[in-house]
């Protein structure tokens, strides 16, 4: 059964009397536990499909489903509960909260999810050590390096063990060397906890270790290709 189901879906923008049509048409199955990238030019919808899989926008037509709930039957209020529940997401900005420290940044999603306090404490530092941070746990994100930044991030994105975990441009505020790391990292926690990960990119170094590659033109799939584990 596909973790993702996504029917002719579509999505247009206004702007006075001007319609952008930003997808025309998507149709995609995403198992659980793929490792995937959405790639394409800028302008192709990249961004806008990861929006409507993250429960952030809403499509003008068609349907997308996770893990069988149809989202675009859902208020805003329920969008909102699926994304704390079952949606992580890591940002090329890394969105850290810079006055906390990263323990309290990871810790942040256990808090709105009303985890007890010593429970939390656990499922945190462990999730940090896992990620190399220990020595890190009381830093704050200025103290810390771009890769270090963005490993929060990974450890926030994750640490309510979500089904899916949405990175958009991950690697766009990383060296090559640093971005191959987080790449490296992200698939280790992919392969243990059967997390599904989708990715938006412009980089041909996420391209290339994805074991599936969804190129996006004009708002459409002009391509879907797979290679093995």
């Amino acid at each position: 059964m596909a973790l993702l189901t996504i029917e002719d879906l579509k999505k247009d923008y206004k702007t006075g009397k001007v319609i952008t049509k930003a997808l025309r048409g998507i149709d995609l199955e995403i198992a659980e536990g793929e490792f995937l990238s959405i790639a394409g030019p800028s302008g192709s919808g990249k961004t806008t499909l990861l929006n409507i899989i993250g429960c952030l926008d809403v499509p003008t037509s068609g349907t997308v489903s996770l893990n069988g709930t149809d989202l675009s039957d859902l208020k805003k209020k329920a969008r909102a509960e699926l994304r704390k529940d079952s949606i992580g997401f890591v940002f090329q900005s890394f969105n850290l909260i810079p006055v906390l420290t990263a323990f309290e940044n990871v810790e942040i999603p256990l808090i709105l999810l009303h985890w007890d306090k010593r429970k939390r404490k656990e499922t945190v530092e462990q999730l940090l050590i896992d990620v190399g941070l220990k020595e890190y746990i009381h830093r704050r994100p200025l103290a810390m390096s771009g890769g270090q930044q963005q490993r929060v991030a990974i450890a926030r994105a994750l640490v309510k063990d979500p089904k899916l975990v949405l990175a958009d441009e991950p690697t766009a505020n990383l060296d090559s060397t640093t971005g191959m790391e987080t790449l490296k990292l992200m698939k280790e926690l992919n392969e243990r906890k059967n997390t599904t990960f989708v990715f938006s990119t412009h980089d041909k170094m996420v391209m290339d270790f994805a074991h599936r590659l969804i190129l996006l033109k004009d708002g459409k799939v002009s391509s879907d290709s797979k290679k093995g584990k």
